[in-house]
């Protein structure tokens, strides 16, 4: 068996400190290019499972597109169970998009119960 564990990615943070210069969305941008480099590699290594232990998104501030290219990138590993466990910044709650997007077949979200999304 082989996983890959991530936690704490915050997709859509503002990053307000870097906000000179154009820091922050220069930030965010690595942020994409690091969790695509990621899934390339569980591709390329036929990773069996990866772990997202929390924080995957910012509940306050995450965009539809974002959440979109991140299951997108899901789709590219089809055969790698992903279980996601929400965290303090992106919790599953009625409005989150935990509860109300159709991750791809492969995501698992952990609540109350463990459920396929």
């Amino acid at each position: 068996m082989k996983f890959v564990h991530i936690a704490d990615m915050h997709f859509d943070v503002p990053f307000t400190t870097l906000s000179r210069n154009n820091l922050g969305d220069k930030r965010r941008l690595e942020q994409r290019k690091v969790f695509k480099e990621v899934i390339e590699y569980i591709a390329q290594n036929e990773i069996d499972y990866l772990f997202i232990a929390g924080d995957l998104y910012e509940h306050e501030y995450v965009k539809f597109s974002t959440i979109e290219y991140i299951n997108n990138l899901f789709k590219q590993i089809p055969n790698t169970k992903i279980y996601i466990v929400p965290g303090n910044h992106d919790p599953k709650l009625k409005d989150s998009y935990y509860s109300n997007f159709k991750f791809n077949q492969n995501v698992y979200i952990f609540d109350e119960k463990i459920r396929k999304s």
